[in-house]
């Protein structure tokens, strides 16, 4: 049985409060058109660059800090500022972003490999609008895709023990999205210089990517080891006590 706001709302609460999450999970949802009752994402297109490119932000992950705050929805135009974000979300094909001025940056910088670039993780179908909101505001109607996580390296401890399957990635960082769509796996990302600058994302902060249809579990393989952690922390502290000093 699909899920309904109200489990997705539930499912954001547990997360949140196992996790101590100092930003609430995002969903990120693509669909063939914006769906019903959610308003188009609003701010000015900007100047477009030598190149030609331009966009609402300055990169598709920027979306991911500010569907921490409302739902709203998005089309390829929108994230035309980022060759990279634009070929991972399936916005675009490497063939057609190859030429632009941002990917000639990447790669004469050396940050990036051309054969790396060939192999980096990409939502399979084109999307026509890609949607992020609070997962705890999910509409009616809306069918996440992606659960999106900001977290700490302590949160990410308790991911790690929790799931397994748990992949960990570097750069791109936006590609976690692809892979927990496409592949239906946990990723988790160390972050990128070009998505930190471009999001203001802290030094301590990592991102996790988790699978929508699989959120149930997952939410419960985290209190498990939440649990457990929290049971080891609190030996280890009564331990440590044998150590003071007056």
């Amino acid at each position: 049985m699909a899920a309904t706001a109200e489990d997705w709302h539930r499912l954001a609460e547990r997360l949140s409060s196992t996790l101590h999450l100092a930003v609430p999970p995002i969903a990120i949802s693509f669909s063939t058109a914006r769906p019903d009752g959610v308003d188009a994402f609003e701010a000015p297109m900007s100047e477009p660059a030598p190149d030609g490119r331009c966009g609402r932000v300055p990169a598709g992950c920027v979306f991911w800090v500010r569907g921490a705050e409302r739902t709203f929805s998005t089309v390829a135009e929108d994230h035309g500022n980022c060759s990279v974000g634009q070929v991972t979300h399936g916005l675009a094909s490497l063939e057609e972003v190859a030429g632009n001025g941002d990917v000639a940056a990447l790669l004469g910088s050396g940050w990036v490999s051309p054969e790396a670039v060939g192999q980096i993780p990409a939502v399979s179908e084109r999307p026509g609008a890609v949607t992020y909101g609070p997962l705890a505001e999910t509409p009616a109607g809306v069918s996440p895709d992606v659960v999106l996580m900001r977290v700490s390296g302590r949160q990410m401890m308790v991911l790690s023990d929790a799931l397994p399957s748990l992949r960990i990635e570097g750069k791109p960082q936006c590609h976690i999205v692809a892979l927990a769509k496409e592949q239906g796996v946990p990723a988790a990302s160390v972050g990128c210089a070009l998505s930190r600058a471009r999001t203001g994302m802290t030094p301590d902060e990592m991102t996790c990517a988790l699978p929508a249809g699989e959120l149930g579990g997952i939410v419960e393989a985290v209190e498990r080891a939440s649990a457990i952690d929290a049971e080891v922390a609190k030996y280890a502290a009564a331990d440590a006590r044998r150590f003071a000093r007056d």
